[in-house]
């Protein structure tokens, strides 16, 4: 068999704020006759193609196993075929037809933007915030630095990227006490490791800077 079913959870726990899986809430009304999204792994990557999400319509649930009939013609995973019967698991189903009562949190994850310095990216570690006056819809007005970054990559637009603070929280969601600040403030790690708010920031050199 040149497929299996992912384990969503074990990716939800390498990336929990951008790896949606369905709650509790949701998964325990599943029955007969729902569709239920799983993720097919192929073998070997293809064309950059991690996987293929497929939905498979429930035929039998017993506690957390369920047995399904596909119901997408797979583009890649030729040993798969639309109507073939698929035996899963709970931890294998990535989503649902149904509202979430997450749903609200989940949303903020994906949707609220942030700028983040490609040191962040690079070294998966930040030291730096400030949250300027959002300039969109989804901005938050949040800008994420290592405190590497000297005074020529700042100066580069190219050196900055703007993702979903999920993409953040992943690095560190300690943040999550403070988010929600209105602007304008600035936070800075201490030497333990924590966050602090930095009271007298020079906001007036920064904004006409």
């Amino acid at each position: 068999m040149s497929w299996y079913l992912d384990n969503v959870y074990e990716r939800n726990a390498e990336s929990p704020y951008t790896f949606y899986i369905p709650s509790k809430q949701v998964i325990d009304i599943l029955s007969i006759g729902d569709i239920v999204k799983l993720r097919f792994m192929g073998e070997t990557e293809k064309d950059g193609l991690a996987g293929e999400r497929m939905w498979v319509e429930i035929t039998e649930r017993i506690g957390q196993n369920f047995k399904g009939l596909l119901t997408n013609d797979p583009y890649d995973l030729k040993d798969l075929k639309i109507g073939q019967e698929i035996l899963f698991k709970v931890e294998n189903i990535c989503d649902t037809e149904y509202q979430d009562p997450n749903s609200s949190k989940w949303d903020f994850y994906f949707d609220t933007l942030v700028t983040v310095s490609e040191d962040v990216l690079e070294k998966r570690e930040f030291n730096f915030l400030l949250r300027d006056n959002p300039k969109g819809e989804d901005d938050s007005g949040w800008s994420i630095l290592s405190g590497y970054e000297d005074v020529e990559f700042l100066c580069d637009s190219e050196n900055f990227q703007i993702v979903s603070i999920g993409v953040v929280l992943n690095i560190d969601d300690s943040i999550l006490e403070f988010i929600q600040e209105p602007p304008l403030c600035a936070y800075e790690r201490n030497e333990e490791g924590e966050f602090y708010k930095i009271d007298d920031y020079d906001w007036e050199g920064y904004l006409n800077g």
